[in-house]
């Protein structure tokens, strides 16, 4: 899960995750770090809009799903129908993946018995599920079993904390490997990286180098940009950066251990983010909203903060081959958010991984 100290979160840290903390720690708020672009979080602002959260006026939350403890990650598949991932923090024992048919329904498990599943994708009528050490693929879905797994990626690090996985647009598929400690220099070259892999596994290849930990993944719709929430060291002290929403390309390198926003000669070359986000966060889940939330939200990227207790929006506004951004508070009144997604509609699907309920966020 998103990094963060002490182990914060289900499974996302040095070895899979940094563990989850107290939960008074995962409430509290700190302020935001002040330096890079976009950095600066606007005042909240936010009123109720139903089911215990707060947002933006002129939006309405539902809850979508109960039941789904330690929701990890998010798909939905051809029919529309809502796949969550479910991953502890330090043990595995319920892990699984879950469908729910529509709004409302109980959630159905489907795959058990898995260990640390942080991403999921549906394509070509294949399920892939990223887990630790691992990717496997689904098929030949019979009604509520699958007929077929096959492991098609082993690693890339062994043992090591694979995170969200996205479709790009020339086909292949995008994985975020957690390093594998929180302020070191990995052994592995894949350890801390965002890996790339055509859809049978093979053709590994480096995309992004030196990312301490690449949690969640999401392309731009009609570009090819990939947007990635960043999660930071934690030894630092008051040095701590916030975690970062960064646009990510190809052959890029972004320093870690040694850069982490402080500028200097350790960060030459090294590109800045788009956002800096809260300290110590354990950056989640990332979503692009093109206009279903209504006009005035425009386009912007929704980036669930686990260990805040709150999904942040931030603004994207093209400037040339990047985007200037803005960043507020979009949703409060969660535990531990962690999954994020568009629906068909338009609207949000947010999980909640210590609650356990999903919900929907519409246009009211």
């Amino acid at each position: 899960m998103p990094e963060t100290e002490a182990r914060r979160r289900p499974s996302l840290g040095a070895t899979s995750w940094v563990g989850l903390a107290p939960l008074a720690a995962l409430i509290a708020v700190a302020a935001l770090a002040g330096c890079g672009p976009g950095s600066g979080q606007a005042g909240s602002g936010l009123v109720a809009i139903g089911a215990g959260l707060h947002g933006p006026k002129g939006l309405k939350a539902t809850v979508f799903a109960r039941g789904l403890e330690l929701a990890s990650a998010f798909a939905l598949d051809a029919q529309g129908r809502l796949w969550v991932a479910t991953s502890g923090e330090n043990t595995h024992g319920t892990d699984g993946v879950y469908v729910v048919a529509r709004a409302g329904t109980r959630p159905v498990e489907v795959i058990p018995h898995l260990r640390g599943p942080l991403g999921l994708l549906w394509y070509r009528g294949t399920l892939y599920v990223s887990s630790i050490g691992r990717v496997d693929a689904f098929g030949g879905l019979r009604g509520m079993r699958f007929t077929t797994r096959t492991t098609i990626l082993s690693g890339p690090v062994a043992g090591g904390e694979n995170n969200n996985i996205v479709l790009a647009p020339d086909g292949r598929i995008l994985m975020g490997v957690t390093a594998s400690c929180d302020h070191c220099t990995p052994s592995s070259k894949w350890s801390g990286s965002i890996v790339s892999f055509r859809p049978d596994g093979t053709d590994l290849r480096l995309y992004a180098s030196r990312i301490r930990a690449a949690f969640g993944l999401a392309v731009y719709p009609g570009t090819s940009d990939l947007l990635v929430s960043m999660n930071q060291r934690d030894d630092l002290g008051a040095k701590t950066p916030g975690d970062w929403l960064s646009l990510v390309r190809p052959g890029e390198s972004w320093g870690f251990p040694a850069c982490y926003g402080q500028g200097g000669a350790v960060c030459k070359g090294v590109p800045r983010p788009l956002a800096v986000l809260d300290p110590h966060a354990a950056a989640g889940g990332v979503a692009v909203v093109t206009g279903g939330l209504g006009p005035s939200f425009g386009t912007s990227a929704l980036v669930a903060e686990w260990q805040r207790a709150k999904v942040l929006r931030v603004a994207l506004v093209r400037s040339g081959t990047t985007y200037k951004t803005s960043v507020s508070t979009f949703l409060t009144g969660m535990e531990n958010p962690l999954p994020v997604i568009t629906t068909r509609a338009g609207g949000v699907l947010v999980g909640d991984w210590g609650s356990g309920t999903v919900y929907e966020i519409t246009r009211r």
